[in-house]
């Protein structure tokens, strides 16, 4: 049963211009050690860590409550698995409130271009 949809598009330049402006500090606060060596690996690593920030978004308004106040960012990690599909794992406060409303998986689907990225979070539980 789907329990929360969520969505969120992110200008790739404003996260260029944080990146510039604060370098390690941002980076550090909203991302996880994973998610800022995969996208530094890419030729375009900004682009990659804008749909990453789009998808924690996502995740954060599907979820929809005040708890997500409770939430860092960095608790909600964009991975991919062998087959490059990405996938989220929660951690801290992120993860408490998963387990509490029996959510069993997240569907993440993300896109980007130049000047944009976009991030869809849709939340499954399972009903037996």
């Amino acid at each position: 049963m789907i329990v929360g949809v969520g969505v969120d598009i992110v200008e790739v330049p404003r996260i260029k211009d944080a990146v510039s402006r604060w370098k390690d500090a941002f980076l550090k606060r909203i991302f996880t050690e994973n998610e800022i060596q995969y996208s530094k690996a890419k030729k375009f690593a900004c682009q990659h860590l804008a749909a990453r920030f789009a998808a924690k978004e996502a995740v954060l308004k599907a979820i929809g409550d005040s708890s997500i106040q409770r939430i860092g960012l960095s608790e909600v990690e964009v991975l991919n698995d062998e087959s490059g599909k990405p996938f989220i794992r929660l951690s801290g406060e992120a993860k408490k409130i998963q387990k509490s409303r029996g959510i069993s998986e997240i569907i993440i689907s993300m896109s980007h271009t130049r000047k944009f990225a976009i991030a869809n979070a849709i939340l499954i539980k399972n009903v037996e």
